[in-house]
């Protein structure tokens, strides 16, 4: 789907009272996904967008890939209503559907590969995400059944933390187990980028290296040029 790395800005890190602006500034330099945190405040601390937010952009960004990130509990009872909005991608943690109790352990993986197909159903690309604390090993039964893996390279939930240098094996891992997109979410700025995008990265979500500068364009030319 990708000939070369892409640069995924998450808008998590946008000023929520110019969004438009924000997200008009980074695909008229050259954007091509957006990266859409939905937190519920129970999965994560946070709480941060709606469905209503997703359809907003799909309507205002017509070509733009919306790349929706659900961090919520129960995510499969809210696939629809995400999908009708204008989501490309949504994409569930592994720890929502299976639980965070043992997350070494692989699960029955009946609910994992229901969801995927129900997001597929729905017509979006279906993507699993697991947190740094859970291994590839969890997911491998069932990663054909996705078009996406997320690896968190942050803890989720918050924004502007430090990139964990351990997830780089995981990175590694994926791309060697399996052909899918492998994006990655959590500390990638100008001095960490290159680091994800070597080991096999397909997908580099930035936030606050973006939406927090001076000039937005002139911040997300600078990462590109980096890869």
């Amino acid at each position: 789907m990708f000939n070369q790395p892409q640069i995924a800005p998450s808008i998590l890190a946008a000023d929520i009272l110019n969004l438009e602006s924000d997200v008009a500034a980074v695909v008229n330099a050259g954007a091509k996904i957006l990266h859409i945190d939905i937190m519920d405040g129970s999965f994560v601390p946070a709480i941060t967008f709606g469905a209503n937010v997703v359809a907003g952009l799909r309507q205002k960004f017509p070509d733009t890939i919306l790349d929706v990130h659900l961090m919520i509990e129960n995510p499969q009872n809210h696939v629809e209503t995400f999908a009708a909005a204008g989501s490309d991608f949504i994409t569930v943690h592994y720890e929502a559907i299976v639980g965070r109790d043992d997350p070494g352990t692989p699960p029955t993986s009946d609910k994992l590969i229901e969801i995927a197909n129900e997001i597929r159903q729905n017509g979006a690309k279906a993507g699993i995400s697991i947190n740094p604390a859970t291994p590839v090993s969890a997911i491998r039964n069932v990663i054909e059944h996705f078009d996406l893996a997320l690896i968190m390279t942050v803890v989720p939930g918050l924004g502007g933390q430090k990139y964990i240098d351990d997830c780089t094996a995981k990175i590694a891992e994926v791309a060697e187990l399996s052909d899918i997109i492998i994006s990655v979410d959590g500390g990638v700025n100008a001095d960490t980028i290159s680091i994800p995008a070597a080991a096999g990265a397909n997908i580099l979500v930035a936030g606050n290296a973006i939406f927090a500068a001076d000039n937005i364009a002139a911040a997300f030319e600078e990462l590109r040029q980096t890869l």
